[in-house]
Formats: C-alpha cells, structure tokens, sequence
C-alpha cells in the first residue's frame, strides 16, 4: 500500500513540477510587440500571396508546355 502511495505521490510531483518549470519558461518568453506583430504578419502574408502566384503561374507554364509536347 505505502508503495502506491509512494508512487502516486511520485507522479503528481512530476506533474505539478513540469507545469512550474513550463510556467517559469513562458515567464521568460519576450513577447513581440503589437506592431512587430502586425508587420511580420503582413511580411509571411505577402510572402505567401507572391509564392503561391509564382508556383500558379509555374504550373500553368508546364502545363501548357506538357500539353504542346504530348498534344
């Protein structure tokens, strides 16, 4: 009996440990402004917008070249 209480308590303790040291390494966490958020947003989005072009109008250049060759 003394065992499985021993281990009961053994696991809470790791538990209870691992979400103290998670909370104290969110607190230590520098968290980027509202701006900076913003902006980095708008930069990945762009990103995003341009490359999925890019990739489009690749694909439809194959796709045309592909249909020329096989025709």
């Amino acid at each position: 009996m003394a065992k499985k209480q021993a281990q009961a308590e053994k696991k809470e303790n790791r538990i209870s440990r691992y979400f103290r040291e998670v909370r104290a390494e969110v607190s230590k966490v520098v968290w980027p402004t509202r701006q900076a958020t913003l902006r980095l947003t708008g930069i990945v989005l762009a990103v995003m917008f341009a490359m999925s072009a890019a990739l489009g109008l690749i694909d439809w250049l194959f796709t045309r070249l592909f249909a020329l060759v096989v025709g």
